[in-house]
């Protein structure tokens, strides 16, 4: 009975105790809940401020920025006047009829440079150093390309003016400075001057090349050979071949076709390159180009794939001599110096005549690279715009030379390799050696190889 009392005591006991101790836990619980649910009220207050301050950062910079809008309109609206006075900072132009004007923003260059080579009292022979022929030439020029490189102004600018355009080509080629000299000079954008180098170029072979550099009529041809003839006393010469090389950065593709060894070898660095053939007449004055074949060909692999090789394929220089140095085949109409050792007499007279020749060619790519400075160096212009701007340096060459423009020279550094198959026509051998054979006999050759 007393164990019975006693159980049924302790079983409340505990009862009480299971009782007091899951309250605790049920209110530790709650506690632990309650805390984590204040703290994430916390987390989220802190967030949502951040929130409010970014968006308050953003309201003001959107704020800041429309004021400075507000400030740069209201300040343009007063600078109409200034800038119609000469200011600067803005460039507008107005809709037809006096309607509402659109602006674009550009930024502010000075063209004080080319403003005073430009005016009317700026000295000859300042223009004449700067751009390598004098204003008379250089108005020729713009004139003539005036249809093909003028644009129309837009109702956000005015268009650069002809002249402008003509001149930033013209001392980009006789300076060879870089681009971003360039639009100092002119006070365009470098993009800008690219363009217009490149377009001006384009439109000089495109417009004048046809009229100022091309293969003479029968007329010319008689008075061609007349000069020669005059010179050397070998007639029936209607041209003197040359084949220069123009300097060029690695290209990205087929850089061994451009490796030029033989500047490599002298210069102790490594040279890319292209070629320039030409053909002119006593005067200098470029008849024939080939221009672009890669550095690494030699001049008579460039002579076979150029129009001129087709021209003589299909019988049109038939009964007349190119004169070539001793890198060119001897053909049927390619006349070039002996090269064997141990020369007669005659052989001796006749080098020195074609050499006579020879010479009028290799000056004239001398006054070429001359005038000319970009011919030069190695220049920014992509490979595939190369052949229009060197093709728009012998048109200018060309014009110069024509109005007895002073000359301007540097010293040439090709090399002439002798081809292994010098000798390409039996009856041209023959030729020559009658040639030499008159030269020497009928009072035509000079002495100096005797003494």
């Amino acid at each position: 009975m007393l164990l019975d009392e006693q159980e049924k005591r302790d079983s409340e006991e505990w009862s009480r105790i299971d009782g007091e101790d899951k309250d605790s836990l049920d209110a530790n619980q709650r506690k632990k809940t309650q805390a984590m649910l204040q703290y994430l009220e916390e987390m989220k207050g802190s967030h949502d401020s951040s929130d409010r301050a970014d968006g308050l950062r953003k309201r003001k910079s959107r704020a800041a920025a429309a004021a400075t809008v507000a400030a740069t309109v209201a300040a343009a609206a007063v600078g109409v006047d200034s800038d119609q006075k000469g200011g600067g900072g803005v460039a507008a132009a107005g809709a037809a009829g006096g309607g509402q004007q659109r602006r674009l923003w550009v930024k502010t260059r000075s063209q004080a440079w080319w403003d005073e080579c430009n005016s009317a009292d700026f000295p000859e022979e300042e223009f004449r150093k700067a751009f390598r022929m004098g204003k008379e030439t250089f108005d020729l020029i713009c004139n003539e390309l005036t249809s093909a490189v003028a644009k129309e102004n837009t109702t956000l600018r005015d268009a650069v003016p002809v002249r402008q355009r003509v001149a930033v080509c013209i001392w980009r080629l006789a300076t060879g400075e870089p681009l971003r000299l360039v639009s100092k000079r002119f006070g365009l954008g470098i993009s800008t001057c690219h363009k217009l180098v490149l377009e001006v170029c384009s439109a000089i072979r495109q417009v004048l090349m046809p009229k100022y550099l091309n293969w003479p009529d029968e007329e010319s041809v008689r008075r061609i050979k007349e000069d020669f003839e005059s010179v050397s006393g070998i007639p029936n010469v209607v041209g003197s071949m040359y084949t220069t090389h123009i300097p060029i950065i690695a290209p990205k593709i087929s850089v061994a076709a451009y490796f030029n060894k033989r500047h490599t070898e002298r210069n102790q660095k490594t040279s890319y390159s292209i070629t320039v053939q030409g053909v002119v007449n006593a005067r200098g004055v470029f008849t024939d180009v080939c221009i672009g074949y890669p550095g690494s060909m030699p001049d008579d692999q460039v002579l076979e794939k150029s129009a001129l090789y087709q021209r003589a394929s299909g019988g049109l220089l038939k009964g007349v001599w190119i004169v070539g140095s001793s890198g060119y085949p001897l053909m049927d109409w390619v006349l070039v110096p002996y090269t064997q050792q141990h020369l007669t007499w005659s052989q001796h007279a006749f080098n020195e005549k074609i050499g006579e020749i020879q010479r009028v060619s290799r000056d004239a790519f001398a006054r070429l690279k001359g005038r000319w400075t970009c011919l030069q160096k190695r220049t920014e212009v992509k490979l595939q715009d190369l052949p229009v701007v060197l093709g728009a340096c012998c048109v200018l060459h060309n014009i110069c030379e024509m109005r007895n423009e002073p000359k301007v020279t540097c010293d040439l550094m090709d090399d002439e390799m002798v081809p292994e198959n010098g000798l390409r026509s039996a009856i041209a051998v023959k030729a020559r050696d009658a040639i030499a054979h008159n030269l020497l006999h009928h009072n035509h050759a000079g002495t100096s190889f005797l003494s």
